[in-house]
């Protein structure tokens, strides 16, 4: 259990949230969700003790065992990937360490014998003697490979490392799980996987931060909205959070207005009755006007990105031909006589597990990239726009948000310009910044900023979301879907797939499954794929 008394936290003269009275239950799964830069992670931060709270307490059990996730891979660069995964449960691994030390030892004393049979029962108690077949079920359900278990874990790409640090949480089951943001570097296979885990397998405190709207509404059992200056629990998912949130909302602005609207009343019968035989009532009513409190509601912290996407021209109603297309990267076959054709207004989702080949795709299909084998025909009229996973593909340079923008669209009218950036959120001071220092999010506002001014009539979009908060991804995908062109993308949010896919393109060890209708019939006809 976890238990915050009256729990503040400012950041010099920045209140993050203040006045937190929360009681965190075993069996309970938190969704911890809030505006970018509300103290999310700060909060995960103070239950470990790594920072100190501002005012009141954060109490959790000496005995309990906290799991988080953390990016501090180089730690263990040399170490072999399972051995990662089962350094998970510290007190299991410094058994196992001791244990293998002392059966090696040339003058074995009676003394190192009590001591392995203490370190026997240590191991015992925590499944010591299948920590490897378990930390396995684990890497081969995020997507490890079985031949690199046993490698060091800098053999493993940065994506992957991150994969590895997820399964060492996970590992040995204990009894507090802090997550912050574990799907970010998941494909929709492992993601899946991820949230059966949690469901099935995990039994202790689970405090989770997500961007993934269906991560959180299928693993959650409970929200933790960080607005309003405080932490608020909801019970339910994240859809019943909105709802419940909403309702509330909606319900404290009826009674401003019940409150605004008798007010009013009050002061036209003053204004009417003040001088006359009634002045009596008029200043009874004044008085009771003067005692009246009204309301204040506070102003939430979440916003969203105001996209709004509009084709200039109409392409013809073939918009791209693809005949037996073929690439490889480093001698690796990615995909192999891939042959599709693209019709006017579809929404297609590209689809399957990390390093199939699905941003090489794009890029290939788009002229960044040399095909290997095949031919790709654009169609009449067609005016594509590229969203890159790495935005540095497409922001380069030194020159402040504004004049790139202004460059790279044409557009002259300053005015047009700052209002696109001012729709993606970008203020006067993060738009007179230079490209090269952006964050993350600010480069993916001002792609999306571009492609608004540019009004093509083809979207394509590597990973859209990973930037974004669960209110942007949102808006955006409503302004996708009300798109009248045609949109290809690349997405691992389910939630993102659904809500735009007509179609799904899915690659797989040299073969591609193309699906004539949305991700939730794609994922029932297939669900071999989605099973664990």
């Amino acid at each position: 259990m976890i238990l915050c008394e009256n729990v503040s936290m400012h950041y010099g003269g920045k209140k993050l949230f203040s006045d937190v009275n929360l009681t965190l239950k075993p069996k309970n799964q938190y969704g911890l969700v809030g505006a970018n830069g509300s103290g999310k992670s700060t909060f995960i931060k103070l239950i470990q003790k790594e920072e100190d709270v501002t005012s009141g307490n954060i109490t959790v059990n000496n005995s309990l065992r906290i799991s988080a996730l953390k990016q501090d891979q180089f730690k263990y660069e040399n170490d072999r990937v399972i051995d990662v995964v089962i350094q998970g449960n510290t007190q299991l691994w410094n058994a196992m360490q001791e244990q293998n030390t002392l059966s090696i030892k040339s003058n074995f004393t009676d003394e190192d014998g009590y001591r392995i049979a203490e370190l026997e029962s240590v191991i015992h108690e925590n499944d010591g003697y299948r920590a490897e077949s378990n930390a396995k079920i684990i890497l081969q359900g995020l997507g490890i490979d079985k031949e690199n278990v046993t490698q060091p874990l800098k053999k493993l790409s940065g994506g992957y490392k991150i994969r590895v640090l997820l399964a060492q949480c996970l590992f040995g089951n204990p009894d507090i799980l802090l997550l912050d943001e574990p799907t970010n570097h998941l494909d929709i296979l492992s993601t899946q996987w991820l949230e059966n885990f949690l469901k099935r397998s995990f039994k202790g405190v689970l405090i989770l931060i997500s961007h993934d709207h269906d991560f959180l509404n299928s693993t959650c059992n409970h929200i933790l909205d960080v607005d309003y200056g405080t932490i608020t629990s909801y019970v339910g998912d994240y859809d019943h959070f909105i709802r419940e949130k909403q309702a509330t909302l909606e319900q404290k602005e009826d009674e401003k207005d019940a409150i605004e609207r008798k007010i009013a009343k009050d002061r036209a019968f003053i204004d009417k009755f003040r001088a006359s035989t009634r002045s009596k009532q008029a200043i009874s009513r004044e008085k009771r006007i003067e005692k009246i409190d009204i309301p204040e509601i506070a102003r939430t912290t979440r916003v969203a990105p105001n996209f709004f996407f509009k084709q200039e021209k109409k392409s013809g109603q073939e918009v791209l031909q693809i005949l037996e297309l073929s690439q490889s990267f480093k001698d690796v076959k990615l995909f192999q006589n891939l042959s599709f054709r693209v019709s006017l207004g579809e929404k297609i989702g590209v689809l399957g597990i990390n390093g199939i080949g699905k941003s090489t795709l794009l890029k290939t299909v788009l002229g960044l990239i040399k095909p290997a084998n095949g031919s790709i025909k654009w169609g009449f009229n067609t005016d594509i726009a590229y969203f890159s996973q790495d935005h540095h593909d497409l922001i380069q340079g030194s020159m402040s948000a504004v004049n790139w923008l202004m460059e790279i669209t044409g557009k002259s009218d300053i005015g047009l310009v700052r209002g696109a950036l001012g729709r993606m959120l970008l203020t006067q001071d993060q738009a007179d910044k230079p490209v090269n220092v952006l964050s993350g999010g600010e480069a993916a506002r001002l792609l999306f900023a571009k492609i608004m001014l540019e009004k093509p009539n083809v979207i394509v979009l590597d990973e859209p979301t990973n930037h974004l908060d669960l209110e942007s991804r949102t808006a955006l995908a409503k302004a996708l879907k009300a798109f009248e062109g045609t949109v290809i993308f690349v997405s691992h949010d389910r939630h993102f797939i659904s809500t735009i896919a007509n179609r799904i393109i899915f690659l797989y060890k040299g073969n591609t499954i193309d699906f004539d209708d949305g991700y939730d019939e794609f994922k029932k006809k297939y669900s071999k794929f989605f099973t664990t």
